[in-house]
């Protein structure tokens, strides 16, 4: 029982941890604030973030392996596939501003430049895009912790 305890706060904390970052990188994002500062800060928190999410899976995986429930109940419950699409879309959209904050820090060492307004919106669209995404994630969490979705 203390297990699934801590396992859950785990895993609760790291939540919470990547919906701060992502909510950071958004607000950070934007054209019209774009500075040299902001250019280094997106690149350190986008790291974070990505540790964040690394975070979410591997106590998400504890959770299936060592919780209570056993694997068995999770992956046999579709809205476990769901959480796990999810996250793997959200995972492959945070590529591509990624590496646009990489070049634009790049970038910005080795000339001093700023990368374009439309740029700067375009990789803000991608950001709130899995801001608008991972909402749903524990949703459909607290659906499988009740029982939902699965099977018999």
């Amino acid at each position: 029982m203390t297990l699934e305890a801590i396992l859950a706060y785990l895993h609760i904390s790291a939540i919470l941890a990547l919906v701060v970052f992502i909510s950071s990188e958004a607000a950070l994002c934007r054209a019209e604030w774009m500075n040299p500062t902001i250019v280094k800060r997106l690149t350190t928190v986008d790291r974070i973030y990505g540790i964040a999410a690394l975070a979410v899976l591997a106590t998400g995986f504890a959770r299936i392996y060592l919780g209570v429930k056993g694997s068995g109940y999770y992956w046999g419950n579709w809205l476990l596939h769901a959480k796990l699409g999810m996250f793997i879309v959200v995972g492959l959209i945070s590529i591509a501003p990624t590496r646009r904050f990489i070049r634009w820090n790049k970038a910005l060492q080795q000339t001093g430049a700023l990368p374009a307004p439309e740029e700067v919106r375009q990789a803000r669209k991608l950001v709130m895009l899995q801001a608008h995404i991972i909402p749903f994630i524990p949703l459909a969490a607290v659906f499988l912790a009740r029982g939902f979705g699965a099977k018999g």
